[in-house]
This record gives C-alpha cells, sequence and structure tokens, in this order.
C-alpha cells in the first residue's frame, strides 16, 4: 500500500490507464488499414503490411502521437476518423472511484499525456474525465514525448512539483524508466489490479 500522506502530487496517464486501450488498438492496427486499404485501392493485408513498419519506426518520437504527422503521412483525416468511432471509447474499470478518491484530497493531480490534442479532445469529452483534474499536460506542448528527459525538465519547471512526494502512473516501461531517470519518486506500472487499490488514506492532511 501507498503512503498518501507523503504523495502531494499525482500524475497520471490516459491511454492504457485510464481508458481502456482496446480503442486505440483496434483503431490504429484494423480500422486504419482499413480506411487506407480502401482510399488507395489495396488489400487490407497489402495495407497493414506498409503501415506497421511505419508504425513501428516512430515509436517513442512525438510524431507517433501526432494525429496531424499521421493524417500528412497517410492522406486521411485521422482526428476526424477517430471522432468516427469513438463511442467505442471506455473508461476502465475503478477508474471513476479512483479519481474520485483523489477529488477529495489535498493533492494535485495532473493527466499527463502523450495523445494528440485532437485525441485528447475526443477522449475527455466521452468518458467526462476532465473535471478531476487540476490541470491536463500534453507532451506536445513541450515538443517532446514522455519518452525523453526534455519533457520532464520542461514540465517540472513549468509546474514545480516536488520529484520526491509526486506518484506517477503509467502504463509505458519506457515512460517510467524516463521518468526514474529524471528522478521522480514513487512510480507506478498500471495493472487492473492497482485500481481496486484505492486511496482510502488520501484524506486530507
Amino acid at each position: 500500500m501507498l503512503d498518501w500522506n507523503k504523495i502531494n502530487t499525482v500524475l497520471l496517464d490516459m491511454d492504457g490507464t485510464l481508458l481502456d486501450l482496446n480503442f486505440d488498438n483496434h483503431f490504429w492496427l484494423e480500422f486504419i488499414p482499413e480506411c487506407y486499404a480502401l482510399k488507395n485501392q489495396l488489400t487490407i493485408t497489402q495495407a497493414t503490411d506498409i503501415l506497421l513498419p511505419l508504425f513501428k519506426s516512430m515509436e517513442g518520437k512525438l510524431e507517433w502521437y501526432c494525429l496531424d504527422y499521421w493524417s500528412g503521412i497517410l492522406n486521411l483525416d485521422i482526428a476526424g476518423l477517430k471522432a468516427e468511432i469513438s463511442g467505442l471509447i471506455n473508461v476502465l474499470p475503478h477508474v471513476t472511484e479512483f479519481l474520485n478518491a483523489l477529488k477529495v484530497t489535498d493533492k494535485k493531480v495532473f493527466l499527463v499525456t502523450n495523445a494528440h490534442r485532437n485525441s485528447l479532445s475526443i477522449k475527455m469529452e466521452k468518458p467526462c474525465l476532465q473535471p478531476f483534474f487540476d490541470e491536463i499536460i500534453c507532451s506536445h506542448d513541450y515538443a517532446f514525448a514522455k519518452e525523453h528527459q526534455e519533457f520532464w525538465q520542461a514540465f517540472q519547471n513549468q509546474h514545480g512539483w516536488n520529484k520526491q512526494t509526486t506518484l506517477m502512473v503509467d502504463d509505458s516501461l519506457a515512460v517510467l524508466q524516463s521518468a526514474k531517470t529524471f528522478g521522480a519518486g514513487s512510480r507506478y506500472f498500471c495493472e487492473s489490479l492497482f485500481w481496486a487499490s484505492q486511496p482510502k488514506q488520501a484524506a486530507k492532511t
């Protein structure tokens, strides 16, 4: 169990941490190949063979998360296509209960995401999570993804959170390693079981 009395700031990832990754997996691995195949008169297999290496080459880079980048590369309206199937966006179990418990504490709660602002607006509107956060931090605003030290330095410089009293929850080991290198205090790899342990001790101190 965490000692919530020693935590002043909570940094929460969005995709795979608060939101089910099924939406993004379906979007990038099934829906986009279908759309790309239709537009370019290809089979879905041919489209997938073209797209997967492109996606792989951008992993960990800001471009991987940038809808404008992929719209240009693929000649598709990526934001529009995301909105088209936004009904598939789902909050993971126990997330709302966890956020409600945090809301009644004195802890600063940030959503810290690599998601593009256009994607963020779609996802925040659907499950209505925005009111739970003191601020929403998008890595695109700093021109570096969370996998890079430059992001953490810029984020910390702007907001001044204490590294040693900060809890970070993320589903990416690469991001957690980057935060560890920067010196952030408590780090948690997000698993569904984590949400079963709500901050019962997270009362005002």
